[in-house]
């Protein structure tokens, strides 16, 4: 049995925050019902690679729901929207602040005929204040949070995360959100409406340099790979021309690498014996390690310092990653698309002994269930 199983979620959301955050309750289990426009989400059409005439990013998020057309602009689809929230648990949006509002589904409405919904709202910057109404995207949130202050060196200057962290880290918390509301629900039996901000979420992801600047007034450095606090804390360049991470946390772990790297008379020389050392001297001791690394190729490298227990990793391609044993057993599963034919996705990670979460749907096509869930409730497809 899934955890979620019999929750009702009436999704939409588009792009790639609401539906990641949807997609994660959809895979516990819960019927996730995906509202789109006559357009379809916009990331049906985002990015240069398609497969059935659906963008790949669209097919990554949105697994495990069923997904129909509403035209929130008629009567009747504002009415079908209001009647499918009647019946829901959880109502999650990502509207532009006062839309739900003018469209008849703003929570204080809905709550009206639902007492027990579950209201989640995101946005880019919240229902108030200056910035209400700027459009709000992964690395805008990310230039105004502090994350790209803090990415990249001192000679690149600021640069975003390889990957939408501002996206993805709201849309986990949403999930937490909904969650922790449902369980309060479980216990007054009243709903409540959850307000979350990209910006907000992003900046409470700088924890714990939040205290750090508090303390100190100073900004974190741009330090690319290295650490402030923990040398070496690096990448190294191998005979091959491959990059390999490096971390020493502390004295022990450091005479675990200076024994691998047959240079154990790095453990008592003053320049690199102590942490304090170590510290003052950190051109010096990656100069050292470079030096170290590149007389072995990382298939050299990598058996030794496995033995030996050091805190190290390969810099893996993407190759690497997606052929990787572990991966292909437990963490990619083959869907397939109705117009375009099969392509992977990653499972959820989360590993339950007794409500296991599961893919057991694809993606929707625009209005593929439109049938089912509104004709049958006397409204007609496409409302």
């Amino acid at each position: 049995m899934s955890a979620l199983k019999g929750l009702k979620v009436l999704d939409f959301t588009q792009m790639m925050t609401g539906p990641f955050a949807t997609m994660m309750l959809a895979d516990a289990g819960a019927d996730v019902i995906k509202v789109e426009s006559p357009d379809g989400d916009p990331f049906r059409k985002s990015g240069e690679s398609t497969l059935g005439g659906d963008g790949c990013f669209f097919l990554a998020i949105n697994r495990n729901k069923r997904g129909i057309v509403l035209d929130l602009k008629s009567d009747k689809g504002k009415a079908a929207a209001q009647a499918l929230a009647a019946e829901a648990d959880v109502f999650i949006e990502n509207f532009r602040p006062g839309f739900a509002e003018k469209a008849g589904l703003g929570y204080e409405e809905l709550r009206k005929i639902n007492p027990g919904i579950i209201y989640c709202s995101i946005s880019g910057f919240g229902q108030t204040g200056p910035d209400r109404d700027r459009p709000a995207l992964d690395m805008i949130i990310q230039a105004m949070s502090g994350i790209m202050q803090i990415t990249g060196t001192e000679e690149s200057g600021p640069l975003k995360t390889g990957f939408p962290f501002a996206d993805l880290v709201t849309a986990l918390l949403a999930t937490i959100g909904v969650l922790t509301a449902l369980q309060a629900r479980n216990k007054t039996g009243v709903g409540q409406r959850i307000d979350l901000s990209m910006m907000d979420a992003t900046i409470f992801s700088l924890v714990p340099r939040d205290v750090y600047f508090d303390v100190t007034g100073k900004t974190p450095g741009r330090m690319g790979n290295e650490h402030w606090d923990i040398v070496p804390n690096n990448t190294y360049k191998t005979a091959d021309g491959r990059d390999i991470m490096i971390i020493t946390i502390n004295d022990k772990f450091w005479h675990i690498l200076c024994d691998a790297l047959g240079a154990s008379e790095l453990k008592t020389d003053p320049q690199f014996a102590t942490k304090k050392a170590r510290l003052a001297n950190r051109d010096a001791v990656n100069a050292k390690l470079a030096e170290l690394f590149a007389t072995k190729t990382m298939a050299e490298w990598d058996p030794i310092l496995l033995k030996a227990g050091a805190i190290y990793g390969p810099v893996r391609t993407w190759p690497e990653v997606f052929s990787d044993e572990h991966v292909v057993n437990k963490l990619l599963k083959t869907l397939e698309h109705p117009k375009g034919g099969p392509f992977k996705v990653i499972n959820n990670p989360l590993d339950f002994s007794t409500t296991p979460n599961s893919i057991y749907r694809a993606p929707p096509l625009l209005g593929q269930h439109d049938e089912e869930v509104l004709s049958t409730r006397g409204w007609p497809a496409g409302a």
